[in-house]
């Protein structure tokens, strides 16, 4: 762990690891790999207070708190992907609304999401608009006293078992005809449906909504009319570090199997771990984790101390802890040989993993490109 994390952190990181290990870690065996959110995991979820960094003390929280979240991440993605994936998603879907909810919005939502009572996702993705969120095309016209939203959302996470999600549209206002807004939606709107689930590598809830004359009441607006992109980009801005402490627990999970395999495996009359073709790929592994671990909780902290250097750190984690996980991942694969890409071992799962993580809430280059923008601009190293 960072050494400038507080007694605090360290208090959660050990509660966080005690529940992956004693009762995430029995389900997940239980359960397999899983394409929407079992209510056994929901259930497990709700009771183990993870939740909690994720929502102010008033809603039922500890406290709004990065430096948890990664430290959540980390422990659940170590053990169990869909947990990692169903609590991220509990943080894109409630922090809008965190941020600009109205009050009523606000209590009637976010205590049932940290209890994990709802579930929750975060629709901003098209197919006409990823990396670009200007390109929407899903509109939300005002009709009376409410919006009627037309188009279509794709690769939405846990979008299948999600009870509410925010869902953002083109709002053209006066002076900005590009001005975006958020939506809190409900499952069973008439209109809102699941046009289809998806299949990604690995196991996920994921799916393309259709919005078909969605019509919704005025108070449905979170904030005000043209809020969405900047409540789309803070939340993402506090969640993307985050994602690069997931990538962390799958490839400390990958380099502790290979750890075991070298140890046991022998050929050639010794373990393969004596071999320096097999005990190098360990070293840069660990060596690679270990500057990917430093950098993505001196980012959280940053962010946690609302320091102007949290958001170019926030990518550099990003962008640094996924690429070198999915080396870390790629060496494991390599050290267990053919049992390495057999279906279902735990490295080949991971493998499958881990490479959505360079794309999802800003690709690679996307973080690069705000990486170097930032610098050219003269801004904060």
């Amino acid at each position: 762990m960072h050494p400038l994390l507080s007694d605090d952190h360290r208090t959660f990181w050990g509660k966080c690891q005690r529940y992956a290990r004693e009762e995430l870690a029995p389900l997940a065996r239980a359960l397999g790999e899983v394409n929407d959110v079992p209510e056994k995991l929901k259930a497990s979820l709700a009771s183990s207070g993870v939740y909690g960094p994720l929502f102010p003390d008033k809603y039922g929280g500890c406290g709004v708190s990065p430096v948890k979240i990664c430290l959540a991440r980390e422990a659940l993605a170590y053990v169990y992907g869909p947990a990692d994936t169903t609590f991220a998603m509990q943080g894109l879907g409630s922090h809008p609304l965190i941020l600009g909810g109205s009050e009523r919005q606000k209590e009637k939502y976010l205590p049932k999401l940290a209890k994990g009572e709802l579930l929750t996702t975060f629709a901003l993705t098209e197919p006409g608009a990823g990396s670009d969120v200007s390109a929407l095309e899903t509109r939300a016209e005002k009709v009376g006293d409410g919006f009627v939203l037309k188009g279509t959302k794709r690769f939405i996470s846990n979008g299948y078992s999600a009870d509410i999600a925010i869902v953002f549209a083109s709002t053209p206002v006066e002076g900005d005809t590009r001005a975006i807004s958020a939506f809190v939606m409900e499952k069973g709107m008439k209109g809102f449906e699941v046009l289809r689930r998806m299949e990604l590598l690995a196991s996920h809830d994921i799916v393309e909504y259709a919005l078909r004359d969605v019509w919704v009441p005025e108070e449905a607006l979170v904030g005000k009319l043209g809020d969405g992109h900047t409540l789309a980009m803070k939340t993402l801005e506090l969640m993307r570090v985050s994602v690069g402490a997931a990538a962390l627990g799958m490839a400390q999970a990958a380099l502790d199997e290979a750890l075991l395999w070298a140890r046991k495996r022998i050929q050639f009359g010794k373990r393969i771990g004596d071999f320096q073709g097999v005990s190098f790929q360990i070293a840069d592994s660990a060596t690679e984790l270990e500057a990917a671990r430093a950098l993505v909780y001196t980012a959280a902290l940053e962010k946690e101390g609302e320091s102007p250097r949290a958001r170019i750190l926030s990518s550099m984690a990003k962008v640094f802890a996924t690429e070198a996980a999915f080396r870390c991942i790629d060496r494991a694969v390599q050290i267990h040989g053919g049992v390495g890409v057999l279906k279902g071992s735990r490295v080949e799962q991971l493998y499958r993993e881990i490479r959505p993580l360079r794309i999802y809430e800003g690709t690679s280059e996307i973080q690069r490109l705000i990486i170097s923008r930032r610098l050219l601009k003269g801004g904060t190293q």
